[in-house]
């Protein structure tokens, strides 16, 4: 992947000393502030989720979010991991909106599956498997066609609230609308490196305003299906900067990755 897309790709991840040291346990608040010069993701212009209303969300402690695939198996972003292999320096928490409440499972890892292709023909997904299997909390299924890649979608996170500001103790939550990838490429910059086959755009073009940003990465991006249930479409990924016109949010294409996502969990 080209240098300028991996520093992009930096803006939606909490990922760097400060911030790994203050996320490492998520024992309190997780209010290390971000390099403004990276481009990190949160959940800008949101407003607090509801308990329970996204049970499936997961808050990383390298600074990254996810989203429960299987009891034992959280979704994220491959960025937000080194390499493929045994791992128990993760922690998971799930289970709450308030990552300071006492009611938090936290979990720890036992082993990563990053995407063998992220590096090459894009793919920025990993998967984290758990210890132990956690019970009581419902998994998000994610899209196996395109069927549900436009409208508008919800994403969430415990990122950054404006560019290069501190992470949220509260998870946040917004809506985006689907941006076309020719829309996409036409911003410039960056975004006419975008791979069709792999990423997905989302954001107010125009406006801006509302986005992921430093911290989010690896959330999911998510809408209803046609049956009224919650389907996940996107893998915060990227972006320029968070929520600035002319510059969307880029997403892992999860549809594309169906299939390999499925049989990596079924290995792991």
């Amino acid at each position: 992947m080209a240098s300028k897309r991996w520093f992009s790709l930096l803006k939606k991840a909490a990922i760097g000393v400060a911030a790994a040291t203050a996320l490492a346990g998520l024992a309190g608040p997780a209010v290390a502030a971000q390099p403004p010069s990276t481009n990190g993701t949160q959940v800008i212009g949101g407003s607090r989720a509801a308990s329970g209303e996204f049970p499936w969300m997961v808050r990383l402690s390298m600074g990254c979010g996810g989203a429960l695939y299987t009891s034992q198996i959280v979704l994220t972003a491959a960025h937000c991991v080194d390499r493929t292999g045994s791992n128990s320096s993760i922690t998971a928490t799930l289970g709450v909106v308030d990552l300071q409440s006492a009611s938090a499972k936290k979990v720890k890892s036992t082993y990563v599956y990053r995407s063998p292709t992220y590096d090459t023909t894009g793919g920025d997904w990993a998967l984290i498997k758990l210890a132990s299997p956690v019970t009581g909390i419902a998994t998000l299924p994610v899209a196996s066609s395109t069927a549900n890649n436009s409208g508008t979608f919800t994403i969430a996170g415990w990122g950054a609230a404006s560019e290069g500001g501190a992470q949220q103790r509260y998870l946040l939550k917004a809506q985006v609308p689907f941006v076309s990838d020719a829309t996409c490429k036409a911003q410039g910059g960056d975004y006419t490196g975008l791979i069709a086959s792999a990423e997905i755009c989302a954001g107010n073009i125009d406006s801006g305003g509302v986005d992921t940003c430093q911290g989010d990465s690896g959330g999911p991006m998510f809408r209803r299906d046609n049956t009224n249930a919650w389907v996940q479409v996107g893998i915060t990924s990227w972006g320029t900067g968070c929520a600035r016109a002319h510059a969307p949010g880029v997403y892992t294409e999860v549809s594309s990755f169906a299939s390999a996502i499925a049989s990596a969990a079924s290995s792991i």
